[in-house]
């Protein structure tokens, strides 16, 4: 109900407005504002487009330290752009969860909410409620994921060298578009050894380490079955130690064996002189106590999270022993999984059971740099991937499209069931979508179709990014694709034609694409049905909390208190 009229003392009738927001409150309603939201996603979109497939552009980003990134990753790059409109960080969420969920396909479902978006906007404008675009598109979405499970075939080989070849497949097209796509057939076989060499009940991606060594070429690097990890920090004596072990015992601990100096000034008063000597020696017998304890168990190599000093690090080499202190906590987490040592915090009562064991140590040259590594461990299963490069830039990068390979074929192996890359899915789907339109009455059928023509984005963006005419290849695909045999075909980024990318080993994992879409459908759905952005003032308490008093960029220009604490007065 309106607010009842008031007569003023002049005659006046007003009707008196209704405060309910503080003042400096910023609103913004209506269609405007949703037309505003969707330009803000379109523009986040534009900006990662032309980074998909494999003749995609890197982005350099650099930071606010000077530090730089080189990447066509689109998770990476949409972390790193520190986006602040509240609806374009929609798209950023959707990208780092496709990551964590399924490690690819980023660039992917950032594009295809842009693209949706901007499909909506032309519908939105014409004061189309926004409720019926987005009953519409869930429900294309849904027809669409239940198509893709329909054309997803099985990469189930009858051995498993076959498999391990179908496997290779998968990671190469991911790799393809990668910086490291020109080794992408070194880099396929080490990522499917890698996941091939964890417990395939769990393959637990954080038993697969990646350590980055400056210099040398790609094809240097290398992948070790076991763990690896950087020489640690040194003392005198360390080049004495045995620095190869065969079935050696580990101990793995997380206490300091090093001598420690007084923080605090104390007093001692002593009636009988001698015991001084007793109290000077007291710290001496209860690090050597601790050393003795360690070469008692047994142990032929001694890890510790914390720091190992230089006479234990003397200590142990006299008596052809291995130690290593400061090492980092991932890599001692992987060492004691794999090898079957807990980490202890004391050095007493250590028995057998409590010392892990491998088949191999040794310390070896990588570079510039000396690795330990483990093989043969018994307990879990666990590899480590050497990455060589020239550039820093270069190996942050390998590394990153290693992760997103390893991924994927992390994803089919559990669940092995691929679909043809290229756009050529995208294009079966959009065709799908269209003839499913035809059967619908009502708007419903402008919002599906506007859906199915949304899809044709990728390709379309394929055609781009390699320098090949999109109107002509999107048209022989659209008739190809008309066809009963044509669902397999896609852009051919190298011919610049189309062809059979079943036939050519480009493969996608199914379930990339069903995130995909089910990701971008969410985001798209969720920005259109915001229709009014509520921008609270800063609050005084929290401005002068942070500036430590004055007023200064209050909205009410106010005086602040001294500590922080004052409120702002007109």
């Amino acid at each position: 109900m309106a607010a009842p009229m008031v007569r003023m003392p002049d005659g006046r009738l007003i009707q008196p407005q209704i405060v309910l927001l503080r003042e400096g409150t910023d609103t913004s309603q209506g269609r405007g504002q949703c037309v505003s939201n969707i330009n803000a996603c379109c523009a986040v979109a534009d900006t990662v487009r032309t980074t998909l497939g494999p003749r995609g552009l890197d982005k350099l980003v650099r930071d606010a330290r000077g530090n730089t990134t080189i990447s066509n990753d689109g998770a990476t790059i949409m972390k790193l752009l520190e986006i602040v409109h509240p609806a374009a960080k929609t798209l950023v969420d959707i990208a780092r969860a496709q990551d964590s969920e399924v490690g690819d396909g980023t660039t992917t479902v950032v594009i295809l909410a842009g693209e949706l978006l901007k499909e909506a906007k032309t519908f939105i404008e014409d004061g189309v409620h926004p409720m019926n675009v987005i009953k519409s598109f869930r429900e294309a979405c849904d027809l669409a994921t239940a198509r893709v499970r329909e054309l997803a075939t099985s990469i189930e080989g009858n051995s498993a060298e076959e498999k391990d070849e179908l496997l290779k497949k998968c990671a190469m097209t991911t790799l393809s578009s990668k910086l490291v796509g020109g080794e992408k057939d070194f880099f396929a076989d080490m990522c499917v050894k890698a996941v091939r060499s964890l417990d395939q009940d769990l393959l637990d991606p954080k038993m697969i380490g990646v350590k980055k060594v400056m210099g040398g070429g790609m094809t240097d690097s290398f992948l070790v079955d076991g763990v690896a990890f950087k020489k640690t920090f040194a003392y005198a004596g360390f080049e004495q130690m045995t620095k190869s072990f065969k079935k050696p015992k580990i101990l793995a601990l997380n206490m300091e064996l090093e001598l420690k100096s007084e923080k605090d000034n104390a007093e001692v008063r002593l009636s009988d002189p001698t015991k001084y000597q007793e109290i000077v020696d007291a710290e001496w017998n209860i690090i050597y106590e601790k050393l003795d304890k360690c070469v008692a168990s047994g142990a032929n190599i001694i890890l510790s999270r914390l720091a190992i000093g230089d006479l234990a690090t003397q200590y142990f080499a006299d008596r052809g022993l291995f130690c290593a202190g400061r090492v980092d906590a991932q890599d001692l987490e992987r060492v004691t999984r794999a090898t079957g040592a807990p980490v202890q915090t004391t050095v007493n009562n250590i028995t057998d059971a409590q010392l892990g064991s491998c088949e191999l140590f040794e310390e070896i040259q990588v570079g510039n740099e000396r690795y330990n590594i483990f093989r043969g461990c018994p307990q879990a299963k666990t590899c480590t991937l050497i990455l060589r490069g020239g550039a820093e830039q270069f190996i942050e990068e390998a590394a990153r499209s290693l992760n997103d390979a390893i991924e994927i074929v992390r994803r089919a192996v559990k669940n092995a069931a691929i679909v043809p890359g290229g756009g050529a899915i995208d294009m079966e789907l959009s065709k799908y979508l269209r003839n499913h339109a035809r059967t619908v009455a009502g708007k419903s059928q402008l919002f599906i179709n506007a859906f199915a023509k949304a899809l044709e984005i990728i390709p379309r963006q394929l055609c781009d990014n390699s320098g090949h005419d999109a109107t002509d290849v999107l048209n022989k695909l659209r008739q190809k694709h008309a066809g009963d045999d044509g669902a397999n075909f896609g852009v051919d980024v190298n011919g610049g034609g189309i062809c059979d990318t079943h036939e050519r080993f480009i493969w996608e994992p199914s379930l990339v694409k069903i995130n995909a879409l089910n990701a971008a459908t969410e985001a798209t759905c969720l920005i259109l049905s915001v229709d009014e952005t509520v921008r609270n003032p800063r609050s005084e308490g929290a401005d002068e909390g942070m500036g430590g008093g004055g007023g200064r960029g209050m909205p009410m220009g106010g005086r602040g208190g001294g500590r922080g604490r004052g409120r702002g007065r007109r």
